[in-house]
């Protein structure tokens, strides 16, 4: 249990900033099942562009980034 004050806000800020990450990483995961499951590329760049958000926001490294992109475009070009 947090007990001074400044503790108190750094738990609300870290429960906040849980719920914007989650939501993140959902819509992440979302777009990239939903691009695996038509292979069509018009879903790419949706896809794309949610991998970026997470990574820019910290939820995913740079190179787990590029790698995720990198085989969602081999998968729609080998389609």
């Amino acid at each position: 249990m947090a007990n001074t004050s400044s503790a108190k806000k750094a738990r609300r800020v870290e429960a906040r900033r849980r719920v914007f990450n989650l939501r993140r990483a959902k819509a992440m995961k979302d777009a990239v099942k939903e691009l695996s499951k038509s292979k069509d590329a018009k879903h790419l760049p949706n896809a794309q562009q949610a991998i970026d958000k997470a990574l820019k926001r910290g939820l995913i490294k740079r190179n787990a980034a590029a790698r995720m992109k990198s085989r969602l475009a081999k998968q729609v070009s080998s389609k």
